[in-house]
C-alpha cells in the first residue's frame, strides 16, 4: 500500500502547522515521553537519503505523533495496531477537544478551513478532482454509476462546466463534461481498495492523461504504436478505444516498469498488445512488422513540471541545460515517429509546462519534416491557399483544413508560431488537471487518407449524440460483466 502511505504522509505534511498546534495544546508529547520523536525523512523522486542521517528531521518532515494524530482526526481512522493504536485512542478525547477549541478560536467549521490560505487555496493536489476512467473492455459507464450509487455516492449527472467539478464535495460525483467515459469525484477520494479498481473495471487516471489516446482516436482494427508506454494507463485506454481489435505495439526500456505494465494490462482485460523492452529510437520504421501502423502515441520523457506536486514543497526548476537536453531528445524521437511509412495520425504529449519541450519541439520538427505533416487544429479555418514553412511560420498545405476538434477546451498552445493554438494545454488552475501539453499531427500528401482531426468519440460528444445534459450515456446492449 505504498500509494496510501504516500498520500498519508503528503496530507500530514499539508496539515503539519495545524497538527503542531493540536499536539502542543493537548500536551501529548509531555504525557507520552517515550513516543518516537521523528519519522524518517520522506524520500522524493530522484532524491537520496537525508545527509543528516535517518534520525534527523528537516523542514517539512512529519513527526510520528503528527502522522498518528492526522490519521486519527482527519484521515480514515487508525490502521496500525498494538501500542500505537492504544496510545492514540487513550488521548483521543483530549485531541478532539483541542481540535474543537481550535475551530472555535479561528471561527471555522471545516478541517480544511484551519489551513493557511496558501495551503487551502493552492491549485495543487488538494484541489485536483479524483478522475476515474471507466474501462469499457470490462464494463460500461451506466453499470459503474449504478455501482457507486449502491455504495452511497450521489450522482449529479453530466457536468456543464469546470466550476461544477470544482464544487464537488462529500460523496458526490459527475460525468465529465469533455470525456464520455470519465467520472469525477472530489479530491482525495480513494478507490485503491474498491472492487471496481482491483478488478480492473475502473482506471484511476488524471483527465489530462486521458487526452492523448482520446484525441488519437484510432479506429477499431488499427495497428498502433505506444512509443514510451509504461506505466500503461494510456495503453489500456488505446485498447479500450480499439475495443481490443487490432494491435498495439508498446515500447519501454525499463524491465521492471514493463513487468508492472503487463500486470496492469492483464487486469484491465487488454489482449491486443505486444510489449517490447526496447528504445523506440532503435525501432526500424521499415520493419514489415510495423507496415500497417497508422497511429502513434508519443509521450516521451520530459521534465514532469506539470505534475501536481503532492508534497507541499516546491520542486527546483529544471536548468536550461536540462531543458535543452530533454528538448533535443524529444525532437529526435518525434521526428523518428513521423518516419513510419503508413502513419496517418500521431499524438505528441508531455506532462511539462515548458515551451521548450512543447510548442518549440513541434515547430522544429515540422520545419525539419518540410511540412509533410501538419498540426491538426482545434480552431476552424479553411485551408484554400498554398502554404509552406518559412522560418517559424506554419501555414497550410492546399486542399486541407484545420478541423475544429475541441472547441470547448479552454487552454490552447502558446503563441510560439502561427497555428500553435492548434495544440492543447492543461493546468490545475484552468482545467483542474495536471499540467499537460498535446499536439495532434496528421500526414498530408498522395496516398494519405483524407485527414479528420476529430476522433469519432469527439465527434459524437461535440454533437451530443446519445448524451443528455445531466444524464449518463444511454445504455447500449452489450454483454458486459455486471458489477454486483
Amino acid at each position: 500500500h505504498v500509494r496510501q502511505l504516500y498520500a498519508l504522509v503528503s496530507e500530514t505534511l499539508r496539515y503539519s502547522p495545524v497538527l503542531e498546534k493540536l499536539l502542543a495544546g493537548a500536551a501529548l508529547l509531555q504525557a507520552e515521553k517515550k513516543l518516537p520523536p521523528q519519522l524518517a525523512k520522506v524520500r522524493r523522486e530522484g532524491g537520496g537519503p537525508s545527509a543528516a542521517g535517518p534520525g534527523a528531521a528537516g523542514p517539512g518532515s512529519p513527526t510520528s505523533p503528527q502522522v498518528l494524530v492526522y490519521d486519527l482526526l482527519f484521515g480514515k481512522g487508525l490502521k496500525c495496531g498494538g501500542r500505537w493504536k492504544a496510545l492514540a485512542r487513550r488521548h483521543r478525547a483530549r485531541l478532539e477537544a483541542e481540535l474543537a477549541r481550535l475551530k472555535v478560536q479561528q471561527k471555522v467549521s471545516r478541517n480544511e478551513d484551519l489551513l493557511a490560505p496558501a495551503q487551502a487555496a493552492s491549485p495543487g493536489a488538494s484541489q485536483v478532482p479524483r478522475y476515474v476512467r471507466v474501462n469499457t473492455l470490462k464494463t460500461c459507464v451506466d453499470d459503474v454509476i449504478d455501482f457507486f450509487k449502491r455504495q452511497g455516492y450521489s450522482y449529479l449527472g453530466k457536468a456543464s462546466s469546470v466550476e461544477e467539478l470544482r464544487a464537488l464535495s462529500g460523496k458526490q460525483f459527475l460525468l465529465d463534461l469533455h470525456l464520455p467515459e470519465l467520472l469525477v469525484f472530489p479530491p482525495q477520494t480513494d478507490f485503491h481498495d474498491n472492487l471496481l479498481y482491483t478488478s480492473g473495471r475502473i482506471i484511476l487516471q488524471d483527465k489530462a492523461s486521458c487526452l492523448p489516446a482520446f484525441l488519437l482516436g484510432p479506429a477499431a482494427g488499427s495497428h498502433v504504436i505506444d512509443a514510451c508506454a509504461a506505466p500503461g494507463n494510456k495503453t489500456s485506454h488505446l485498447a479500450a478505444i480499439l475495443k481490443n481489435k487490432g494491435q498495439i505495439f508498446a515500447f519501454d526500456v525499463d524491465t521492471k516498469r514493463l513487468a508492472t505494465m503487463n500486470t496492469m494490462l492483464m487486469r484491465a482485460g487488454v489482449t491486443s498488445f505486444q510489449l517490447a523492452q526496447q528504445d523506440f529510437l532503435t525501432v526500424d520504421p521499415r520493419d514489415p512488422k510495423y507496415s500497417r501502423v497508422t497511429y502513434i502515441l508519443l509521450d516521451p520523457s520530459c521534465s514532469g513540471s506539470g505534475m501536481v506536486n503532492r508534497l507541499p514543497r516546491e520542486e527546483a526548476a529544471p536548468s536550461a541545460e536540462r531543458l535543452q537536453a530533454l528538448a533535443g531528445f524529444q525532437r529526435k524521437v518525434l521526428s523518428h515517429a513521423l518516419s513510419f511509412p503508413a502513419l496517418q495520425r500521431l499524438v505528441y504529449s508531455t506532462c511539462s509546462l515548458h515551451q521548450e519541450e512543447n510548442e518549440d519541439v513541434v515547430r522544429a520538427v515540422l520545419q525539419e519534416r518540410d511540412s509533410a505533416f501538419r498540426c491538426a487544429s482545434l480552431g476552424e479555418c479553411e485551408g484554400t491557399q498554398r502554404g509552406m514553412l518559412r522560418g517559424s511560420a506554419l501555414t497550410l498545405v492546399p486542399r486541407h483544413r484545420l478541423v475544429n476538434a475541441f472547441p470547448s477546451w479552454p487552454c490552447r498552445g502558446l503563441a510560439a508560431f502561427p497555428g500553435a493554438e492548434s495544440c492543447l494545454r492543461a493546468s490545475p488552475a484552468d482545467t483542474l488537471t495536471h499540467g499537460f501539453f498535446v499536439a495532434v499531427l496528421e500526414r498530408l500528401g498522395e496516398g494519405a487518407a483524407a485527414p479528420s482531426s476529430l476522433p469519432v468519440a469527439a465527434e459524437k460528444l461535440q454533437h451530443g449524440e446519445g448524451m443528455e445534459p445531466g444524464a449518463a450515456p444511454k445504455k447500449k446492449k452489450r454483454k458486459k460483466q455486471r458489477v454486483k
